[in-house]
C-alpha cells in the first residue's frame, strides 16, 4: 500500500493521494482536495460570486418580509439587512479558512467535528435546506421563462399555470446542466452575470424613482403594536436575515477551496456581500412602493412586476436578465452544496452526476405542492412572505449550532491543523464525534422546547445567535474535558 503525502506551498496544502486514500470508501475525485494549481479564484471572482448570489428575487423581497411580518419600519428593515450581512461575514470568512488552506469541501471539513460517518447528519440538514431554496429560486426562474415565452408568442399566455410549470421544468434542467459542467462553469457564469445584475438594478431604480417619494417611504410607521419597543422586533428580524446566508456560512468551503489565498477569499467576501444585499433589498422596497403607480397594483416580486409592462420587447429583455440572475444564484447557492453533501454519504457510489440529479429530484419533490397548485389541482392561500419568515427563523435555529461547532473545532480545538489524508480514511478521525452531536443537540432541543413557552420564546426568535453561541461553548467544554486525541495533535504533513 502506498501512503498519501501532503505538501505545502505558501501556506496552502495539497494531497498526493496514495492507495490508503484512493481505496478508501470516504474518497472520490469530486470531493478530493483541490490541488494548488486548481485554486484560481481571485478576490474579484469571489466578489462576483457574492454579487451573483445576492442579487436575486428573494433578496428583493426581504424588506417587505421584515416590514410585513416582523413589525419593522422601512429604515429599521434596511438596517437589519445591513447589520445581518456584516455579522454573517464572521462565520463565512472563518469557515472559509479550512477550505482555502486544505482545498477541502464542506462535508469533508465536517468530518473533523462530527466524525467521518457522523458528518452526514449535518450534511443532510444543510442539503435539505438547500433543496428547499432550490425549489423557491426555480419557481421564480420558471415564471421568468413563462413570461418571456408569453412576450414572444402571444398564444403562450393562454397556458397560464401550465406555462409556469413548463417554465419551471425548463429552468430546472438548465440549472442541473450548469452544475454538471463543473466549478469553472459556475465561475464563468458568476463573472458574466455580476455586471449584468448591477445594470438590472440601476435600470429598475431609474424606472421607479419618479413614482415614489423616498421621504414618505422612510416616514411610514412600523406595523407593530402601538407603544411596543423596537428591540425585540429588530433582533428577531436580524436573526431571520442572518438566517438568509446561514446556509453559505456552513458550506463556504465548497467555494473557498478554489480561492488563490486567504486574502482573496476574505477581501472578496467583504466587497461582495454586505453592500450588495443592502442595496438590492433597498431596491425591492422602493420598487414595491412604486409598483402601484407603475403598473396599477402593488407587486412584491420583480418577475411579476416586469410581467405587467405592456411592451413585449422590454418584458422579453428583462426576463432574459432575470433568468440569468436567478440561474447564477441558484446554481452556486443551492445546488453545489447538496451535490457535495450527497456524495459524502457514499463517495464510491455517488459521484457528482448522480448527486446533482438527486439534488434536482429532491427539489422537485419539495415543489410538487406548488406545481399542483399551478395546474389547478389543489388550492392554497399560503403567501410566499409568510413562508420566508417561518422558513428563515426555523432553519437558522438548526444551522447556527453547526456554524459555532465548526469554528470552535477548527480554530480553538484543532488550532487550524488537520490531518488532510486522515479526513479521507477511517483510522484517524472517529466515525462519530459525540461531542459534536451533544453540542448540536442541546440548543436544538432547547429551541423546540421554547416553541411551547412564551417566556422562553426568545430562544427561538434569536435562534441563530443562541444556537451558534451555545453550540460552540458546549463543544469547546466537552473537548477540553477530554483533552487532545491523535486527530488533534497530528501534523498535517504526516
Amino acid at each position: 500500500m502506498t501512503r498519501s503525502t501532503v505538501t505545502e506551498r505558501d501556506g496552502l496544502f495539497e494531497l498526493e493521494a496514495g492507495s490508503d486514500v484512493l481505496d478508501s470508501p470516504r474518497y472520490n475525485h469530486d470531493i478530493a482536495p483541490t490541488q494548488v494549481h486548481e485554486r484560481t479564484w481571485n478576490k474579484w471572482h469571489i466578489t462576483a460570486l457574492w454579487v451573483g448570489m445576492s442579487i436575486c428575487v428573494p433578496t428583493y423581497t426581504l424588506g417587505g418580509v421584515l416590514t410585513a411580518y416582523f413589525g419593522l419600519s422601512v429604515g429599521e428593515a434596511l438596517l437589519a439587512i445591513l447589520f445581518a450581512n456584516i455579522i454573517v461575514l464572521i462565520p463565512l470568512t472563518l469557515n472559509a479558512f479550512a477550505g482555502t488552506k486544505y482545498g477541502i469541501p464542506f462535508p469533508v471539513l465536517l468530518r473533523s467535528s462530527f466524525g467521518v460517518i457522523g458528518s452526514n447528519v449535518p450534511c443532510l440538514i444543510r442539503a435539505l435546506v438547500a433543496c428547499g431554496w432550490f425549489r423557491i429560486q426555480t419557481m421564480f426562474g420558471g415564471l421568468a421563462i413563462h413570461l418571456f415565452l408569453g412576450s414572444v408568442f402571444e398564444g403562450w399566455k393562454s397556458l397560464d399555470g401550465t406555462g409556469e410549470v413548463i417554465g419551471f421544468m425548463v429552468f430546472w434542467v438548465l440549472n442541473l446542466w450548469v452544475v454538471l459542467r463543473g466549478a469553472e462553469s459556475i465561475k464563468w457564469l458568476e463573472t458574466l452575470s455580476a455586471p449584468l445584475l448591477v445594470l438590472v438594478g440601476v435600470g429598475l431604480l431609474m424606472w421607479a424613482l419618479p413614482n415614489v417619494s423616498l421621504t414618505e417611504l422612510m416616514a411610514q410607521p412600523a406595523k407593530r403594536p402601538e407603544g411596543a419597543g423596537v428591540t425585540s422586533y429588530f433582533l428577531a428580524g436580524l436573526t431571520a436575515m442572518v438566517g438568509f446566508w446561514a446556509t453559505l456560512s456552513l458550506n463556504i468551503p465548497d467555494f473557498s477551496r478554489y480561492a488563490k489565498s486567504q486574502k482573496d477569499q476574505i477581501v472578496g467576501q467583504i466587497i461582495g456581500l454586505p453592500l450588495t444585499m443592502f442595496l438590492f433589498a433597498a431596491l425591492g422596497v422602493v420598487m414595491t412602493a412604486a409598483s402601484a403607480k407603475l403598473v396599477g397594483v402593488t407587486v412584491s416580486d420583480p418577475v411579476t412586476l416586469i410581467g405587467h409592462i405592456q411592451s413585449p420587447l422590454w418584458v422579453a429583455l428583462a426576463m432574459v436578465l432575470i433568468i440569468i440572475v436567478t440561474l447564477s444564484t441558484n446554481t452556486a447557492a443551492n445546488i453545489v452544496s447538496p451535490t457535495n453533501d450527497f456524495q459524502n454519504l457514499a463517495p464510491k457510489l455517488i459521484g457528482r452526476t448522480k448527486a446533482v440529479m438527486l439534488t434536482g429530484l429532491v427539489g422537485l419533490a419539495l415543489m410538487a405542492h406548488e406545481l399542483l397548485k399551478k395546474l389547478g389541482l389543489i388550492v392554497s392561500e399560503v403567501s410566499l412572505e409568510s413562508v420566508y419568515s417561518n422558513w428563515l427563523l426555523g432553519y437558522s435555529s438548526l444551522l447556527g449550532p453547526i456554524a459555532g461547532i465548526m469554528v470552535v473545532d477548527y480554530f480553538l480545538i484543532k488550532k487550524q491543523q488537520l490531518d488532510l489524508a486522515g479526513l479521507y480514511r477511517d483510522d484517524v478521525y472517529p466515525a462519530w464525534n459525540w461531542n459534536g452531536f451533544i453540542a448540536f443537540g442541546v440548543p436544538v432541543v432547547l429551541t423546540l422546547l421554547s416553541l411551547g413557552s412564551d417566556a422562553f420564546s426568545w430562544f427561538y426568535s434569536y435562534g441563530w445567535f443562541t444556537g451558534s453561541a451555545l453550540g460552540g461553548v458546549i463543544y469547546y467544554g466537552l473537548c477540553s474535558l477530554q483533552g487532545a486525541n491523535p486527530a488533534i495533535v497530528k501534523s498535517p504533513l504526516q
